[in-house]
């Protein structure tokens, strides 16, 4: 299985090691600033929390829509790796885990929730790459018997997006919700 990235989601890091330092610092503060306040976020922030100044970051991304979009491709990423790593569970158990995986990542980032929806190439090229991450996870657990043959990966994420996107009592309301999916995706025995 190759959780790797498609063509469509390509990173603008820089080359220099200094000029890398400051865009991985802008990166992971857009993350954290992003996940705290939402996508809307002043950039003044992102850049102080960085530690660089705003024309760095407008060297670096010209807009907020380039900045998000990093952000998101590197997200995207470790969600597409982590498909890699839990095929080595049983089939059921690996698409269980990597669902939990999509739910935290969308849960985390409600900033991205929209964006998934965005038309741009980036924001298609990612969702390609979770369903391309997600697709032979769910066959796997369907040739086993263990998911119900009549959903597509599609019809999976949609409903994961869904249930991610809604806001809670708690964090157990959440995860009670996210069980009762599973349950309806799991195969009856016949």
């Amino acid at each position: 299985m190759d959780g790797g990235m498609e063509p469509g989601l390509v990173s603008r890091r820089p080359k220099r090691a200094d000029a890398r330092r400051n865009f991985d610092a802008l990166v992971a503060a857009a993350r954290d600033t992003f996940a705290e306040k939402g996508a809307q976020t002043s950039l003044e922030d992102v850049a102080r929390r960085a530690g660089v100044s705003i024309a760095t970051l407008y060297r670096n991304f010209p807009t907020r829509e380039d900045l998000v979009e990093e952000v998101h491709r590197e997200e995207v990423e470790a969600l597409c790796r982590e498909a890699d790593v839990v095929v080595e569970l049983e089939p059921w158990e690996a698409l269980v885990a990597w669902l939990h995986r999509f739910v935290e990542y969308i849960g985390t980032k409600l900033a991205f929730a929209d964006a998934l929806n965005r038309s741009t190439d980036g924001f298609q090229a990612g969702r390609r790459a979770m369903r391309a991450a997600g697709e032979p996870l769910l066959e796997r657990a369907q040739q086993a018997g263990a998911a119900r043959q009549d959903v597509s990966i599609d019809d999976v994420l949609r409903m994961i997006s869904g249930i991610s996107t809604v806001e809670y009592a708690d964090e157990g309301q959440r995860q009670r919700v996210l069980q009762v999916a599973l349950a309806g995706l799991r195969a009856t025995p016949g």
